[in-house]
């Protein structure tokens, strides 16, 4: 039973609100995945090429890396926006896939922006949007096609890329309505309604108006995007419902969306599976990205070729 915005059950106290927001509580300690983000990005980094800190914005958070594709000619581009609840990590613990995606053809572009509580979410949302507004501008430098964007995050990295896909921005900025070709969301929050109840606002300082107002789920993509999502099994039921719904409600508006779950996996570790070429996950990923390239084959398992 829920209160009378159909969101939140009303058996839950404060401290059932706070642990089904509490996505480090699913795991007995997330620093070794933490720490696995720099040290696997930092290591790709020393394999592949890689234009690291690139400025697109006035502030020294406004940046991103850029790793070119491998193979010759416009590559599709998927632009990765890293999670940490707003307030941690950085694009330098963010390209630990680009190895596998740009050994795909696929040119991999890693997103920084000002954290919470330094920036509002407001400010945070317009960083990303900022963000591929100059890859779309930028990235056939890098051998990149602007008309193949493909924009993924990992938990607020999901939120974020669902915000960039939202409608109403692009005209105001003078791009394309279609811009966004498609989603990777893992373990995203796309309804934040609730988060100024939760232990979560002592950092995000949201009010119900801005709540709602970065909220997906209340401002879903175009129809006929293609969605790639997934969440990990140990989630809360609070993150797994966010993904259900959001999920269903992209489907029901035309939007072409695949959901790929990874047995095994935690809330911290799943967005590393994108870095394991043959995994579910990174050949459903590669696949929406070929999707936006018109005449593009696909073998039958939904491989490219």
């Amino acid at each position: 039973m829920t209160d009378s915005t159909g969101l939140m059950p009303l058996y839950w106290d404060q401290q059932e609100l706070d642990r089904q927001f509490d996505a480090r509580g699913t795991v007995p300690d997330v620093m070794p995945f933490i720490a696995a983000y720099r040290s696997l990005t930092q290591a790709v980094q020393a394999r592949i090429p890689c234009t690291p800190n690139i400025p697109f914005g006035a502030t020294e958070p406004e940046r991103l890396d850029v790793y070119p594709a491998s193979s010759s000619g416009p590559a599709s581009v998927f632009v990765f926006i890293h999670g940490g609840y707003w307030r941690a990590l950085d694009a330098a613990d963010s390209g630990f896939m680009a190895e596998a995606m740009t050994r795909a053809g696929v040119c991999v572009v890693a997103v920084n922006y000002t954290l919470a509580p330094m920036a509002s979410l407001d400010e945070i949302v317009r960083q990303c949007r900022a963000a591929v507004a100059w890859v779309h501008a930028n990235i056939a430098a890098y051998g990149g096609d602007p008309d193949r964007i493909h924009v993924g995050g990992s938990s607020a990295g999901a939120h974020l890329a669902a915000m960039v896909a939202a409608p109403g921005w692009t005209g105001d900025a003078g791009l394309p309505a279609d811009l966004v070709k498609g989603l990777t969301l893992l373990s995203g929050l796309y309804d934040l309604t609730l988060i100024p109840r939760s232990y979560v606002n002592t950092w995000m300082k949201l009010d119900d108006a801005a709540a709602l107002r970065n909220s997906p789920l209340w401002q879903l993509p175009r129809s006929g995007l293609r969605i790639v999502g997934s969440y990990a099994p140990s989630e809360t039921d609070e993150f797994k419902r966010q993904s259900e719904v959001y999920f269903a409600a992209c489907q029901a508006v035309g939007c072409r969306v695949q959901v790929v779950l990874a047995p095994g996996t935690n809330h911290f570790d799943l967005p590393c599976v994108l870095a394991e070429p043959m995994s579910a996950l990174s050949v459903a990923v590669r696949s929406a990205l070929a999707w936006a390239r018109a005449g593009y084959q696909l073998t039958g398992d939904g491989i490219p070729i």
